[in-house]
């Protein structure tokens, strides 16, 4: 983890986690940043150093899916990836990479899917979304690329009434780490493969799956 978690504000971090955590499970809430705002002030928190990082609370919410939403959770997160896939197949040409909740399986009801794609050009994106009548929005994503920052652009669309998050890199960063805060960890991708592995057997429990073909780099 990326704090210090010793002494009182250690034991009072992981207490707004897991309710931030619980925030995020009972209420459909898919924002990290105002789940945890929302936790700290049920927890009386006003020391900003009392804030988990996102990796804490996605730790805390796998947590709380497995002893809480064992039965209805895993269906969820399996239709999700499916999904998923069908999206990530569409776009296959683009070497896309499933992230996020959906790959990490702390995804909720209105999680959203999250695709790094690996473009040559990012217009032949756009105009791959435009031949296809896809109505997207056309957004920028500030990411962290090994020491460097960096703003790409993006795009989100609906598919089947699931929001697709679309972060389109240059196609040389696929060898790259990246991340979405200057000291966080790289971000976990998985290919079409990949995914095709999670759907194929692999345990669609609530906690964080991991396959041979996932990568952080």
């Amino acid at each position: 983890m990326g704090r210090d978690g010793s002494g009182k504000n250690g034991h009072l971090r992981e207490r707004i986690a897991h309710l931030a955590a619980r925030i995020m499970a009972e209420d459909g809430v898919d924002d990290f940043g105002y789940a945890k705002r929302k936790a700290a002030r049920q927890a009386g928190a006003r020391d900003a150093k009392a804030l988990p990082d996102n990796e804490e609370v996605e730790h805390a919410l796998a947590a709380y899916r497995s002893l809480y939403q064992r039965q209805e959770h895993p269906p969820l997160l399996l239709e999700l990836r499916a999904h998923a896939l069908t999206v990530m197949r569409m776009l296959a040409r683009f070497k896309p990479h499933l992230t996020g909740p959906v790959l990490s399986g702390v995804a909720g009801r209105h999680s959203d899917i999250d695709l790094q794609l690996f473009a040559e050009n990012t217009k032949e994106v756009e105009i791959f979304l435009l031949n296809r009548g896809v109505r997207y929005r056309a957004t920028q994503v500030r990411v962290y690329l090994n020491n460097g920052e960096r703003v790409v652009p993006g795009f989100s669309f609906e598919h089947d009434a699931v929001e697709v998050r679309l972060t389109v890199f240059d196609a040389h960063d696929l060898r790259h780490s990246i991340r979405a805060t200057p000291t966080g960890r790289p971000l976990e991708r998985a290919p079409i493969a990949a995914v095709e592995e999670l759907l194929g057997g692999v345990d669609q429990s609530a906690s964080r799956n991991h396959c041979a073909a996932c990568s952080a780099k």
